[in-house]
């Protein structure tokens, strides 16, 4: 039986590694990476709404005492 020789086991692991390096290398020298992100300024604009003048803490219902 063949596959028990083990006088071609190294050349044939050996040339699988290598055959396998060279082809993931020419698989990623294919791929084009995207460029670096630009950070864009971000406007925070503050808004405004109803509750925020009259919510307070007196007002929170955790806060009243117990009845």
């Amino acid at each position: 039986m063949p596959q028990l020789d083990t006088s071609t086991w190294f050349i044939t692991i050996t040339s699988m590694t290598i055959t396998l390096f060279i082809m993931f290398q020419l698989k990623l020298s294919k791929h084009s990476y995207p460029s670096n992100p630009e950070l864009k300024p971000i406007n925070t604009s503050m808004h405004t709404t109803p509750w925020e003048s009259k919510w307070t803490k007196i007002y929170s219902p955790l806060s009243l005492p117990q009845q």
